[in-house]
């Protein structure tokens, strides 16, 4: 492929992973409310959890805005601190949740049932891997680790989806309330596992 032309590819590839980037935003910010919000009215860990995840990913969409934007656009140098701030959202989120899980269970807190955290989980459950599978492929076709990790972490999103309608869905039909806390502990521990190979710079081309 001439030089002009794989040039102007990138920068179709740079404009999608930038448009991605704002939609999954706008998306997590709105989850994010909806989230937080009943989790506070309910005292869930999971579903408070779910909301900071969303609001970490909302940061991470903005770290692959600040790598495709000016002078940054195929520096190695911000692709790397890129990389660390990604790495660095996964490490808040796993030591808020972990941390919450830990005194909700210490503290033997048990969670009001809430059937509107139960159908957000519901609806993002099969979206999020369809919007990381896409997000993959344009960081992969861009040889970028940092864009790839974070769509690694709208995959996260879909795993706490998954933990969070198990653990909401125990306590709400089973009364089972350790399952909340129990179900966020999974996902920090995902998280520093995700954040860890992040920080080390991998995960450019293993994520298929």
């Amino acid at each position: 492929m001439p030089v002009g032309e794989a040039l102007g590819e990138r920068r179709k590839l740079e404009q999608q992973a930038r448009r991605l980037a704002w939609g999954g935003i706008g998306y997590h910010v709105l989850e994010a409310a909806i989230a937080v919000g009943a989790g506070l009215a309910a005292g869930s860990i999971a579903l408070i959890g779910f909301g900071a995840d969303s609001l970490i990913e909302s940061l991470a969409g903005l770290v692959v805005q600040w790598l495709f934007t000016g002078t940054r656009l195929g520096s190695q140098t911000a692709e790397r601190r890129a990389q660390q701030l990604v790495a660095l959202s996964f490490f808040v989120l796993a030591a808020y949740v972990g941390i919450e899980s830990l005194r909700s269970l210490i503290g033997s807190h048990e969670p009001d049932p809430s059937w509107i955290g139960i159908g957000l989980a519901a609806f993002t459950a099969p979206t999020m891997p369809l919007l990381a599978a896409w997000k993959r492929r344009v960081g992969h076709n861009l040889n970028s680790a940092a864009a790839v990790k974070e769509a690694s972490q709208t995959q996260l999103c879909a795993y706490l989806s998954i933990a969070l309608l198990v653990g909401l869905g125990g306590n709400a039909l089973l009364g089972l309330w350790w399952m909340d806390p129990a179900a966020a502990l999974f996902i920090a521990a995902i998280a520093i596992k995700e954040g860890r190979e992040s920080w080390r710079g991998d995960g450019c081309c293993d994520f298929c």
